[in-house]
């Protein structure tokens, strides 16, 4: 079946909708709190923490307290300490706030024994990217995709959405000490038999799509292509608007581009190239938004260019080109050559930018939003994409489908077909250069 042909988001799901658009009203406060490891500063735990608080308030959600504990490993049944928890509860409820945000990803049993042991309601890091995720797609693609994470998640946690169906709601335990089924345990499995059938619904509606994008890549012939890749709200949709005067969506928040976007850039030369817009990476990003993505972050693995957008202005950029790199490794798209932009240079001291451009020499530092220095980018990404080099090449006739994948490798500027061959003359990158190195004319 074509992934046209049917609408599973529209149709076939119902289950636990309420349970996001819960997550998703506006007005709710929050608590935040993580563990602070061996090793970690105070510092870099605060600085993960209004990370957190960023996309809480990109979820809808005002952050009113952070609270911190140093631990080695977090508890396996609270995840915190119960002194901890203890004494966040009691604060919670003076302050009425409505939720604890975790730094981390919970698993169920940890989640569920916070909220029964403290009278708190509890959610993680993961459930509010996914939220901020849900809210923000906006093609069919996309929506797919969240759906299909939203439902990885919820699948091993239905057992927390059920409490409604137990007469002792809020405790895990009778007064006996034993464990409680519950009215809600065989509809449990049954709406777990009801997930399993939509995420392998889903799945091959995302396998239908993946499969239409691998045939326009393989139509796509000598069309260069290139992605914008970045910690999310690093500038990339601005800079994709200022290179291309696309006019995508631009907002001071977190996760505002979800779909990947694509428009012709023009450049000197005659190559014809692309330049996507693609989703920004974070630290910690679920691996159910990951594995959903692919079709997405295919876009990424097939680019013959990758421009790695940095804040400059965050203190903390280093770390981000590290996380982006790390998350490009994982997806199997670290080989791609990129080129290092350090954007907002407009936000930063003369002193810092010139420390960074030492740091990184071959990056472009350049304003997007002011579009200062986007013609030196301009400059350096044809560099990087096409690397300039000229030959001559002369290849007998029957290399006929070398002369022929050279019309999809390079750029031809000669070519004339002589009595014992063809004779070109060519730019070709270093990387495709090995196809004609028994060829080439001194």
């Amino acid at each position: 079946m074509q992934y046209e042909e049917k609408d599973w988001l529209i149709e076939d799901y119902e289950l636990e909708g309420e349970e996001w658009e819960e997550l998703e009203r506006e007005g709710d406060t929050a608590f935040l709190a993580a563990i602070i490891r061996q090793g970690e500063t105070e510092e870099e735990a605060q600085s993960k923490l209004r990370e957190l608080e960023r996309l809480a308030d990109t979820a809808g959600i005002e952050t009113i307290g952070f609270y911190t504990q140093r631990r080695q490993h977090p508890e396996r049944a609270t995840f915190f300490g119960k002194g901890f928890l203890a004494e966040i509860s009691q604060k919670m409820h003076q302050a009425r706030a409505d939720l604890l945000i975790v730094n981390e990803e919970l698993n169920p049993i940890q989640a569920r024994n916070m909220e029964n042991d403290y009278g708190i309601r509890v959610i993680d890091r993961t459930e509010v990217i996914l939220s901020i995720f849900h809210d923000h797609a906006r093609t069919r693609e996309a929506k797919l995709q969240v759906r299909l994470a939203e439902l990885q998640y919820q699948l091993p946690r239905l057992r927390r959405l059920w409490g409604h169906f137990d007469k002792e709601r809020g405790s895990a335990r009778s007064a006996g000490g034993t464990a409680t089924r519950g009215m809600g345990e065989k509809q449990i499995e049954i709406d777990k038999r009801l997930i399993r059938d939509q995420i392998r619904k889903i799945t091959r509606s995302i396998d239908a799509i993946t499969k239409q994008k691998e045939t326009q890549r393989k139509q796509r012939g000598r069309t260069k292509k290139i992605c914008l890749v970045g910690y999310t709200n690093a500038g990339k949709s601005t800079l994709f608007n200022a290179l291309t005067e696309a006019g995508v969506l631009v907002e001071d928040r977190l996760f505002a581009t979800l779909d990947s976007t694509s428009r012709q850039l023009k450049l000197n030369t005659s190559f014809p190239v692309v330049l996507s817009d693609t989703v920004g990476f974070i630290s910690n990003l679920p691996h159910h938004l990951v594995a959903s993505f692919r079709a997405t972050l295919m876009e990424v693995r097939d680019a013959d260019l990758l421009l790695h957008v940095v804040d400059l202005s965050d203190e903390r950029y280093e770390y981000y080109i590290e996380q982006v790199n790390s998350i490009l490794k994982d997806i199997e798209a670290d080989e791609i050559p990129q080129l290092l932009v350090l954007n907002k240079s407009d936000m930063v001291d003369q002193n810092f930018a010139t420390l960074a451009q030492r740091r990184h020499p071959d990056a472009a530092l350049i304003s997007a939003l002011k579009h200062e220095h986007v013609d030196e980018l301009m400059r350096l990404l044809e560099e990087s994409l096409f690397e300039g080099q000229e030959c001559k090449v002369f290849l007998p006739y029957d290399k006929g489908a070398l002369a022929s994948l050279l019309h999809d490798i390079a750029e031809i500027k000669t070519e004339e077909y002589r009595a014992d061959g063809i004779y070109l003359e060519i730019v070709i990158s270093s990387r495709d250069i090995h196809h004609v190195r028994d060829y080439l004319l001194t």
